[in-house]
């Protein structure tokens, strides 16, 4: 299986969030931690990205959860 990696830009319009609220996700000190949000794959020093397969997997299990409610 191929994965592709996807940058910052592209996560936040792809989830619809900013980048605030995706680092707000991935921070377990803050308020709006997600356990579940897919962890980055550290590229550089300073460089971060997601994996696509990641990605979707946990937009799937949001729709999930609200079709389930």
């Amino acid at each position: 299986m191929s994965d592709s990696f996807i940058r910052m830009p592209t996560l936040s319009e792809i989830i619809g969030l900013s980048k605030n609220a995706i680092y707000d996700r991935m921070n377990p000190k803050s308020p709006r931690y997600d356990a579940s949000f897919p962890k980055p794959v550290k590229l550089g020093s300073h460089s971060i990205a997601f994996l696509e397969s990641e990605v979707k997997a946990w937009m799937d299990e949001r729709i999930s959860e609200r079709q389930a409610a």
